[in-house]
């Protein structure tokens, strides 16, 4: 990369972007944004205070809801206002709460300060993001793939079903049996309201298509409350102690300690000295890197997925200067003391999904309400959630409904996911994937693979399968903090290792880009016109060479 290419990636993203900046808020005047907010405000809050009792029983209480909130809040209203794709979802991911604890158990037993070394560790991978959307390394996403989006996708379904079970577990070893039965009673029953109102809403043909709608955005949330209201109907359950979600005061750190680096509230003093050592200080570069990668896959994978080919977008991507905006996030988190925000995955393509205008009569997709509104609101209606009375309403969900939502994300995802269908595909019927109108797409394309060449997807299967395996194994170890690593060994290998494994047609059919064309495009390095007053260039003949 030469010196007049520096930043020319951001400044692309910018310039593609801001002709449309105010068509982004013109363009929210259509009635699928209430809806989008309502819904995406409930699919990011829910699974946040899943993943804040989680990090609050593994920190020894020093994140919780408060810091969550926080973090969901800044990233929501600032990627809604400033970034170049508003419809990615940012918020506290499953992947970043176990790198988190993590790192936790790791430093305690130095005595090191956690929340000044998790500073450090998100300004330094500040300083990468910086240097990487600048370099325009952005552009190496090219090499992500459908296989690396699958796997990860399964990946994190994976864990959110561990993390239930984890929860319930709890249940049992600090309260006692009868409050370890009743909080697997009430976890499945949530399983069953939530699971049962996505299969009618979106399976079943009872009803108008608005009732049905109506029942997939908001059978969760509702189930949510019920529940939380199920456990207070008296009987035997006033036999049993089901534990809550742990709160504090409102708009304040959940703990204020000098043991653990925040003893003056939301600011972390970070300099080196009596608050960290310098020897710390270098330590938190490889923590720094190992975030890098997952970052980059991450974020840049919900991007990805918010724009994939099912929805008919028109306005351009923006990955390099979103990056950037990223890691200007991440940094101000290390400051605050709160978990680093990233793209959320299903959230990200979830969003977009319910902006989708459709054709009544044929179900087609037509447009898609591209706006900034939804994103910035979610994000100031979840700030607004840190108050007292919110915050005594969030307390009163018990354990075992959080337990309950990590069921329902982790099957849900499960079952819709592509890894999944695949396995599933092995076990169908020939004769109904073969002649029923009702068989999924995805099965009659693969069993439209000729026999001499099923090997090949046989392989590819248990490659994903392998795959997303190894990602979870390394996060039941002390090794937890390196699973980012695992990540990109395994984007790595599908661009250039599993072509020496599968012949290129069959493996061109299997795997493929994830986007449209415009949309990967964007990630490409190049100047504007002569007409424009500056000088002609093509792409970027190294990442040409190397990734197209």
């Amino acid at each position: 990369m030469t010196l007049r290419k520096l930043g020319r990636g951001v400044y692309n993203d910018i310039r593609a972007r801001i002709p449309y900046y105010l068509t982004d808020f013109s363009d929210a005047y259509n009635y699928r944004v209430i809806p989008s907010v309502i819904f995406i405000f409930f699919t990011n809050l829910l699974p946040a205070i899943a993943f804040a009792q989680d990090m609050f029983d593994r920190t020894d209480n020093a994140y919780g809801v408060n810091e969550v909130l926080m973090s969901s809040a800044i990233a929501g209203v600032v990627f809604g206002l400033f970034s170049g794709q508003p419809l990615c979802i940012v918020g506290v991911t499953g992947p970043i709460a176990i790198f988190s604890y993590t790192v936790y158990e790791l430093i305690q037993p130095r005595g090191t300060p956690y929340f000044p070394f998790m500073c450090w560790i998100y300004l330094w991978l500040m300083a990468m993001h910086f240097v990487t959307a600048l370099c325009n390394w952005v552009s190496f996403l090219k090499i992500i793939s459908n296989f690396s989006c699958e796997v990860f996708g399964f990946f994190i379904c994976i864990v959110y079903c561990q993390k239930a079970v984890q929860i319930l577990d709890r249940q049992f070893s600090e309260h006692g049996p009868a409050s370890g039965f009743c909080s697997v009673m009430v976890s499945l029953l949530m399983v069953i309201f939530g699971l049962g109102s996505t299969v009618f809403g979106s399976e079943l043909h009872y009803f108008r298509p608005w009732t049905r709608k109506f029942f997939v955005d908001y059978g969760v949330p509702l189930a949510v409350i019920f529940f939380t209201g199920f456990v207070h109907f008296g009987g035997y359950l006033d036999d049993a102690h089901l534990a809550t979600l742990p709160t504090t005061k409102a708009f304040a750190p959940t703990i204020n300690s000098a043991e653990v680096g925040r003893a003056h509230g939301w600011f972390i003093h970070f300099w080196p000295g009596d608050n960290i050592s310098v020897a710390d200080v270098f330590l938190a570069i490889p923590y720094a890197i190992l975030l890098t990668f997952l970052f980059y896959f991450d974020h840049n994978v919900s991007s990805l997925m918010c724009q994939l080919k099912d929805f008919p977008l028109t306005k351009p991507a923006s990955f390099h200067w979103d990056f950037m905006l990223l890691g200007l996030t991440t940094g101000v988190a290390g400051i605050l003391g709160i978990p680093a925000p990233n793209g959320l995955i299903p959230q990200a393509p979830l969003h977009t999904s319910s902006l989708v205008v459709h054709d009544l009569q044929s179900g087609k997709a037509l447009s898609v309400v591209e706006q900034r509104v939804t994103n910035t609101l979610q994000g100031a209606i979840t700030f607004v959630m840190m108050s007292g009375p919110l915050l005594t309403v969030l307390g009163l969900i018990p354990q075992a409904v959080l337990a309950g939502l990590f069921f329902i994300m982790g099957m849900n995802g499960l079952h819709d996911g592509a890894v999944v269908n695949k396995i599933k595909y092995l076990f169908a019927d020939p004769d109904y994937v073969a002649h029923d109108p009702r068989c999924p797409q995805l099965w009659r394309e693969l069993h439209s693979i000729p026999k001499e060449k099923k090997k090949w997807f046989y392989i590819y299967l248990l490659l994903q399968v392998i795959a997303g395996l190894a990602e979870f194994a390394i996060t039941l170890t002390k090794g937890a903090v390196g699973f980012p690593g695992v990540l990109m060994f395994f984007a790595i290998c599908a661009r250039w290792v599993w072509p020496r494994i599968i012949p290129k047609e069959d493996l061109e059919y299997l795997d493929g880009p994830v986007a449209e064309e415009f949309i990967i495009k964007s990630l490409e390095v190049h100047s504007l016109k002569k007409s424009d007053g500056l000088e002609e260039s093509v792409v970027s003949k190294e990442l040409g060479n190397n990734l197209v």
